[in-house]
C-alpha cells in the first residue's frame, strides 16, 4: 500500500471517532432547533386562523381546530380591508422597486466607473448618509412631504422609499466591482456608448444584484408600518390594514392570524421566484484576465 493510501485511510479512521460523530450529532441538533424555532410560530398562525374567537382563547397554542372554518379569513378580507391594503401595497412596491433599481442601477454606474472629485464626494456623501440615523430626520423629512403636497397620498411612501435607498446602491456597486472594465472597452472599441453599455452589458450582469435588491426592498416595504401610519392616514396598505383589529378592549387574533396567512403568500411567490438568481453566480467567470 502507498503513502497515500495509507493517510488517507488514516484520516477516514480519525473521522470516524467519538468526537467527530459527537460533532456530527451536535451539528445536527442545532439545525433541527433552529429549523423549529423558525416553523413553530408559523404553524401557531396557521392554526390559530381557522379556530374561533372563544376556540382561540380556551385552547393550547398547537391545538388543532375543531373545524376548517374560513370564517376569519372573510372577515379578514371584508372589515379588515386587506384586499385595499394588498392592492395599495402592490402599487407602492412595483413602483418603489422599479425606481430603486433604475436610479440604483444608474447612481452605481456613474460612480463605481467613473473616478473624479464629483463621483468620490457623492460616494462620501452616501455613507454619512448612511450613519445619520433615521429617526433624528424625521422631523424635517415631515415638513418637506408636507410642503410637497404629498402628505396623505400614497406618493409619499413612494418618495421616500425610492429616495432613502442608499444600501441598494452599494449593493449594485459590490457587483460591479466584480463586471471586468474590458467589457466596457470593448464596447466603446466597438461604438457603443455609454447608454447602451449600461443597458445592454450592464444591467443584464447586474441580475443577481437586482433580484437580491428587489427580494430585501419587497419585504422592507411590506412589513414596514411606520411609513404608512404616518403618511397615508386614509388609505390602508398590508400592516395598517391588519391593526385595524386591534382595539382598546382588546385583539381578534385569529382575524389577524388569517390576515398574517393572507399577506404571508405574496412574500413567499416572491422569494421562491427569484431566490435562483440572488443565489446564481452570473457574474464569476464573465472575463478572464
Amino acid at each position: 500500500m502507498s503513502r497515500s493510501s495509507a493517510s488517507e485511510t488514516g484520516t477516514s479512521v480519525k473521522g470516524k471517532g467519538p468526537g467527530a460523530v459527537a460533532l456530527t450529532v451536535l451539528k445536527y441538533l442545532v439545525l433541527i432547533v433552529a429549523c423549529f424555532i423558525v416553523i413553530a410560530p408559523l404553524v401557531v398562525i396557521v392554526v390559530g386562523s381557522f379556530k374561533t374567537h372563544d376556540e382561540f382563547l380556551n385552547s393550547k397554542v398547537f391545538a388543532l381546530p375543531k373545524s376548517l372554518d374560513l370564517e376569519n379569513y372573510k372577515e379578514a378580507f371584508i372589515s379588515g380591508n386587506v384586499l385595499e391594503g394588498l392592492k395599495n401595497t402592490a402599487i407602492i412596491v412595483v413602483v418603489s422597486c422599479f425606481g430603486t433599481i433604475v436610479t440604483g442601477t444608474m447612481t452605481a454606474f456613474v460612480i463605481q466607473r467613473f473616478s473624479s472629485v464629483f463621483t468620490r464626494t457623492v460616494k462620501a456623501m452616501f455613507l454619512l448618509a448612511m450613519l445619520l440615523p433615521n429617526i433624528s430626520m424625521q422631523v424635517t423629512v415631515f415638513q418637506i412631504v408636507n410642503k410637497l403636497g404629498l402628505y396623505n397620498t400614497i406618493f409619499a411612501p413612494i418618495i421616500l422609499y425610492v429616495g432613502t435607498d442608499i444600501i441598494s446602491i452599494y449593493i449594485f456597486m459590490q457587483f460591479l466591482n466584480q463586471i471586468s472594465v474590458s467589457l466596457d472597452e470593448s464596447a466603446i472599441v466597438d461604438g457603443a456608448s455609454y447608454p447602451r453599455i449600461y443597458v445592454s452589458i450592464i444591467l443584464p450582469l447586474l441580475k443577481p444584484a437586482i433580484a437580491t435588491v428587489l427580494v430585501i426592498k419587497f419585504v422592507s416595504i411590506y412589513n414596514d408600518f411606520y411609513t404608512a401610519n404616518l403618511y397615508m392616514q386614509d388609505d390602508d396598505v398590508v400592516s395598517t390594514a391588519l391593526y385595524r383589529f386591534i382595539g382598546p378592549y382588546g385583539a381578534k387574533w385569529e382575524i389577524i392570524f388569517a390576515g398574517i396567512v393572507i399577506c404571508i403568500i405574496p412574500t413567499l411567490i416572491i422569494f421562491l421566484t427569484l431566490q435562483k438568481y440572488i443565489y446564481s453566480g452570473l457574474v464569476s467567470g464573465s472575463v478572464k484576465e
